[in-house]
């Protein structure tokens, strides 16, 4: 199958062969006709299997004819969790529609409100915004009675970060008549009341098991103690020679911690996380992509979002919270069928955790032990105590008394009886008076 034979038309066609796009992949190859024929979709697809494009060239297609038009309109709505995947989505169609003429703008947080509002002024055909700061503008009076498409990118994802609300309120304010794509990479019950409640018969779309993870990425968990994994890590780098590497931790307060420890050791380090400014972000991930930072360090809100061409590994530093996080996390390297390996570095707390994200991606992840960094056998999980601690605290200890006397000393004085003896409580019993009969009465 070519994207000739998906029905694109020319412009599109251009643009994807400059790209180096030879075939259209699984999720692209089903969902591109059923976009053009104006269709509800609910796909679901791995991370890094070319969901974008699977929505954005026959949006791009439908939206031909307005490039004519004087007064343009908001036809397309786009909405992703993240203010990188917005962007990120944002230069795909600029690729996408180079030989067009149709006009796209961003609408995240972090960037000066009246600038946005500006900028819609001059007209737009396709937004591309973050749930929030996209309601926000609606609610400041922007037009959107004309939109003809409405996306949900990494629906999933923004119910997770709480999204929710915002969609629910945004999806009323659309026209009737549009067409809705809901875009997950896993599937789970909140995204299937979602679509319940976004889609009109919609076309199912499942191009990978539920939640699971690219083949062609190899996983393997490292055991080490937890005062060890910033030093197994910079061996790693440095032993194996990792040209480009993505590095997750759970919090922000691990990943400045970290940064320091990989700079100790010589590497260059980036870090993304949501202290850093929008400006700082976009400059440090220019220059991790063009190879000027070895190491980048991330929280998971880089797990999405970010498109990094032959990213060949990726390591979790820490688990994240939620299982089905480390397989957006993962999906970062292996993309587009490219070879990748993702690599988690347990300690004694982790190596019970990875058993969820196991059950999520339905495989084993097989665990080894670095040579130098073996952990501590005699090392003992500390919250255990302290949860012993808690369950002490809540229900008070109860000390029963012996019931064999015999077991006590023959020093011990016996304990002397009450003078008055406790007596069972025992409900009186009142007695009826007995009906008098014609014989008593003889």
């Amino acid at each position: 199958m070519s994207f000739e034979k998906l029905g694109l038309i020319k412009p599109l066609l251009r643009a994807v062969e400059e790209l180096g796009y030879e075939n259209p992949t699984t999720i692209q190859t089903r969902a591109i006709p059923l976009v053009l024929a104006k269709s509800d979709i609910f796909a679901t697809a791995q991370t890094g299997t070319g969901k974008t494009a699977a929505f954005a060239l026959p949006i791009l297609q439908k939206l031909r004819n307005a490039e004519s038009s004087e007064d343009r309109a908001i036809k397309a709505v786009i909405l992703s969790p993240t203010r990188e995947l917005s962007i990120q989505i944002y230069e795909d169609i600029k690729n996408y529609s180079k030989h067009m003429h149709v006009q796209c703008e961003i609408l995240v947080g972090g960037k000066d409100l009246e600038n946005q509002q500006r900028a819609l002024k001059k007209g737009t055909d396709i937004i591309i915004a973050t749930p929030g700061r996209f309601l926000e503008h609606v609610e400041k009076g922007l037009n959107i009675s004309g939109v003809e498409m409405f996306v949900l990118d990494e629906a999933d994802r923004m119910l997770d970060m709480g999204f929710a609300k915002d969609i629910r309120k945004v999806h009323p304010m659309l026209p009737k008549r549009h067409q809705t794509l809901l875009f997950a990479a896993t599937y789970s019950d909140k995204v299937r009341k979602l679509s319940k409640l976004v889609l009109t018969k919609p076309a199912f779309i499942e191009t990978s098991k539920k939640n699971s993870t690219v083949d062609a990425i190899n996983q393997v968990a490292y055991m080490v103690d937890t005062d060890k994994k910033a030093a197994l890590l910079a061996y790693l780098i440095g032993s194996r020679n990792f040209p480009q590497v993505l590095v997750f931790t759970r919090t922000k307060v691990s990943a400045d911690a970290l940064i320091l420890e990989l700079q100790k050791d010589g590497l260059k380090c980036g870090i993304l996380h949501g202290d850093k400014t929008i400006a700082n972000r976009m400059k440090t991930l220019t220059q991790f992509k063009a190879g000027e930072i070895r190491v980048l360090i991330a929280t998971d809100i880089a797990s999405r979002g970010l498109d990094i061409e032959e990213l060949p590994y990726v390591i979790n530093y820490e688990l994240p919270s939620v299982p089905e996080d480390y397989v957006h996390r993962v999906g970062r390297t292996g993309r587009a069928g490219r070879h990748g390996e993702a690599i988690s570095l347990l300690d004694i707390y982790e190596k019970f955790d990875i058993r969820d994200i196991e059950r999520v991606i339905g495989m084993k992840i097989p665990q080894e032990v670095v040579e130098g960094f073996e952990p501590d056998p005699t090392i003992r999980r500390k919250d255990q105590d302290e949860l012993k601690l808690k369950n002490e605290h809540k229900k008070p200890e109860v000390k029963f008394q012996r019931k064999n006397p015999k077991r006590h000393s023959s020093n011990a004085r016996p304990k002397q009886e009450s003078k008055t003896p406790t007596k069972s409580f025992i409900k009186p019993v009142t007695k009826k008076k007995r009906k008098t009969t014609k014989r008593d009465a003889k």
